[in-house]
């Protein structure tokens, strides 16, 4: 099979050094573009020594330039960039005739009004936001195969939604009770100067932020309120946790009067039975994100509390891989036919 064509734009953060790794030894993709401003002309070798002798590693970083990046014939291109910067680049790449894999906010809202009430700002292009799919590959797989603008699932949606929606399309849980914790990475912060962000600041430490509106709340509770068939609002409480990778998340909520607790297994084991990532630790498991970081698996356990008639949900991801960057190859592949877990396997 000839190797896809790919690009990588916005690759010298830490979701875009990510794909990086993934992409290189990819068996079906040939990497051409890799885009940076800040490191363009530098090989990704000389940026990045870990990947030096890599088939590809000797590629330069180009400007962000989308007819440079059509010129390399790319059919994909991934976008790692922060939200507001992404559209623009999007839609000419799209004109261009690629395929946009993006992993920022951009298009993870179907309603504009809604993206700027959560990032402060009017959408840069609403005119797309009817076509994007949302990239969750356990739920949207058929529609992904088709798409040409995939909206990548930010990491913590990831970790709550994967748990409930089967839940809530079983109707086995009152939406209005649902409480997610999360705790993520420092890596998810980005690679950015933030005093709050240094090393002494975050080591021997755990707080919580982003509270009571976390911009993920907004795709969280879209999400959850289209498989619960009416408008769910939840409690999200995220935390930052001194480690560089990794999400944890427990996510409670009360079952519907009548409810066998079994229930939720078996809405679980019917949902996940197939999906080649997610891997069920049955009643009373207990995720660990040490079994997840750098992979492309969530590990979901469950709990039901009698005393208080809640089931408890826990769920691990790597909020670099199955949170970003190696969820967004899932999409790649199912995008060009590709068996789903190629270049993730061995990730």
């Amino acid at each position: 099979m000839q190797r896809i064509k790919t690009a990588i734009v916005g690759a010298s953060g830490y979701t875009g050094q990510e794909l990086l790794r993934l992409l290189l030894v990819h068996p079906q993709v040939e990497l051409v573009a890799a885009t940076s401003r800040q490191e363009a002309g530098k090989p990704l070798s000389t940026v990045f020594p870990r990947f030096r002798k890599l088939p590809g590693a000797e590629l330069p970083f180009i400007e962000p330039d989308p007819d440079a990046i059509a010129a390399t014939g790319a059919r994909a291109a991934f976008l790692a960039l922060p939200h507001g910067v992404a559209a623009e680049i999007a839609a000419a790449l799209l004109e261009r005739g690629l395929k946009v894999i993006d992993l920022s906010a951009d298009f993870r809202l179907g309603d504009p009004a809604v993206y700027e009430e959560f990032y402060g700002h009017p959408h840069p292009a609403p005119g797309l936001l009817e076509e994007a799919v949302y990239g969750l590959p356990e739920v949207r797989a058929g529609a992904i195969r088709d798409a040409r603008l995939i909206a990548s699932p930010g990491c913590y949606p990831t970790s709550i939604l994967l748990p409930l929606i089967p839940l809530l399309q079983a109707g086995l849980i009152d939406p209005a009770t649902i409480v997610a914790n999360s705790m993520s990475g420092v890596s998810g912060a980005g690679k950015k100067a933030d005093v709050s962000l240094l090393f002494c600041e975050c080591n021997e430490s755990v707080r919580a932020y982003g509270i009571p509106k976390h911009r993920h709340l907004s795709e969280i509770e879209q999400e959850l309120s289209l498989a619960a068939g009416e408008s769910v609002i939840i409690t999200f409480i995220p935390h930052l946790i001194p480690v560089n990778s990794g999400i944890a998340t427990t996510t409670t909520a009360k079952l519907r009067a009548g409810v066998d607790p079994a229930a939720v297994g078996a809405a679980l084991e019917t949902a996940y039975a197939e999906a080649a990532f997610v891997r069920l630790l049955g009643p009373g498991g207990c995720a660990d994100t040490k079994n997840v970081t750098r992979t492309n698996f969530i590990d979901i356990g469950w709990t039901h509390d009698a005393r208080t008639g809640r089931v408890i949900l826990t769920s691990a991801e790597d909020n670099l891989g199955k949170g970003a960057g190696s969820q967004a190859v899932q999409s790649f592949n199912l995008i060009f036919g590709l068996p789903e877990t190629a270049g993730l396997q061995n990730a």
